[in-house]
């Protein structure tokens, strides 16, 4: 495989769906899973509250399977399915996960999950490896083809009664101006992945596609219909730089409340439950409308909604968060001493700050010797974390009691004891390395029924991600 033909390696860089009502079977079995987990009000999920239960390999591409169809340079979207595998349900994984590959084109397939293995010396061999139920297939239909620019995807299962077991999408790429801007990122289709009758595309209120085509999640049926209106999907996105907003976002939103399907180019009634001010409308790092410790070389590629076994609950933001004593835009330090390597013209006044949000001293935004080409931001220092969000907050915010910008994490773990970050990693000039190292974890899936955590590691099995798997107890 060429790099023309990789995503990331590039920064080196519908139809009619069946319309018919559910039958009374999946009405109940859907009514059944909105009753949901049971939490506690106030009881927030903490970080010692999630088991490392080990990991699982992803599938090779199949032989005589089309060069894109490959879980290779792969993880941009990942969503867990209940009603998936239905015989897997043996080893205590039943269920399955859909995802997308190869991230220039995000072919989408679906795979069993194999009882996750510890491997204390992180060794690939030790651990199982998924078996494909689906093999990758393009259900974008024609809707969101024009997103070719590092596209960005999200996707969620989920099963309502009005519109039994669906594959809500998110679609968009890393510029969206002029011809981009004007194309709407939200759809739905059917699972069976070769035939997916495609639906839409949508847009989410007046939001910008920077806030909202990086992630989506499923929000419990009893808080969706108590403070956002039966609004049971979470669209969100981080965009670097701040122009996504200072931190990740959140949105909830129903298309079946706007029509089932609503029709192409609706746009989606949206209660916004986390949204920080973005550098695009003046807001500069260091602000009370961003995360505490915000950088601008931080990665917010997944979220999931956890209810854990115990009635705990959270909301969980997965990704590669900046914690150096600087960041910047220009290139990595190739001296790996987290020394600024800085664009002195990116088209404005250089971008380099202190991790407190002040700016870099003069003597120390200079363009450094034998950088590499990967332009971008970077921190001194990078680490896989998840942050935890308290849903009672959002839930205040859909009252108005707070700002959508005022919300921030009440705990953080971070995810690098576990992850086997090989060092060098494949394409090392655009991922860094040592401490610097970028794009450690894409996006998440969770199990509810069962607490099962599904998170992506990027770059870990060759080009391809690994699978790791926490237990919210």
């Amino acid at each position: 495989m060429t790099r023309a033909h990789l995503g990331l390696a590039a920064v080196i860089l519908a139809a009619a769906v069946a319309q018919e009502a559910p039958d009374a079977s999946t009405a109940r079995r859907v009514a059944r899973r909105h009753l949901g987990r049971a939490t506690v009000p106030g009881a927030r999920l903490q970080p010692s509250d999630l088991q490392y239960v080990g990991a699982f390999r992803l599938p090779d591409r199949a032989s005589g399977a089309p060069e894109q169809a490959t879980w290779e340079y792969g993880g941009e979207a990942l969503a867990y399915r209940p009603d998936g595998d239905p015989g897997g349900d043996s080893d205590g994984f039943p269920g399955s996960l859909v995802g997308t590959g190869l991230d220039q084109v995000n072919l989408v397939s679906e795979i069993s999950i194999p009882a996750p293995v510890v491997s204390p010396g992180k060794h690939l061999d030790e651990l199982p490896t998924a078996a494909t139920l689906q093999p990758f297939a393009d259900v974008r239909g024609s809707l969101f083809t024009a997103f070719t620019e590092l596209p960005r995807v999200g996707l969620c299962v989920l099963s309502d009664v009005q519109t039994g077991e669906k594959l809500h999408m998110a679609w968009g790429q890393h510029f969206q101006e002029e011809a981009q801007s004007r194309i709407p990122g939200h759809g739905w289709c059917d699972l069976t992945l070769a035939s997916p009758a495609t639906q839409g595309a949508w847009w989410l209120g007046d939001l910008s596609p920077y806030t909202v085509n990086g992630y989506l999640l499923e929000i419990p049926d009893a808080w969706a219909a108590a403070s956002v209106g039966g609004r049971r999907l979470g669209a969100g996105r981080f965009r670097d730089g701040g122009w996504s907003g200072m931190g990740p976002s959140l949105h909830a939103y129903a298309p079946w409340l706007s029509g089932n399907p609503p029709p192409p180019g609706t746009r989606l009634s949206v209660v916004t439950l986390l949204q920080y001010d973005s550098t695009l409308d003046g807001a500069v790092p260091g602000g009370s409308g961003s995360l505490a410790g915000y950088q601008g070389a931080d990665e917010w590629e997944g979220a999931a909604w956890i209810t854990s076994l115990s009635g705990r609950s959270a909301v969980v933001f997965a990704g590669t968060k900046g914690i150096g004593a600087y960041w910047w835009y220009g290139w990595a330090d190739p001296t790996s001493t987290g020394t600024p390597c800085v664009e002195p013209d990116p088209g404005g006044q250089p971008i380099c700050f202190r991790a407190d949000g002040s700016r870099c001293p003069p003597e120390l935004v200079r363009e450094c010797a034998e950088h590499t080409s990967a332009r971008g931001f970077w921190s001194s220092a990078m680490n896989a974390r998840l942050i935890f969000y308290d849903p009672d907050d959002f839930a205040r915010v859909a009252r108005g009691e707070l700002q959508a910008r005022e919300p921030q994490p009440y705990a953080h773990l971070d995810l690098d004891p576990w992850l086997f970050l090989p060092d060098p990693p494949p394409e090392a000039e655009v991922l860094g390395r040592g401490a610097q190292r970028r794009h450690r974890i894409a996006d998440v899936g969770y199990d509810r029924a069962r607490g099962h955590l599904f998170v992506l590691e990027r770059f870990a099995d060759g080009v391809k991600p690994l699978v790791h798997v926490w237990k919210a107890r």
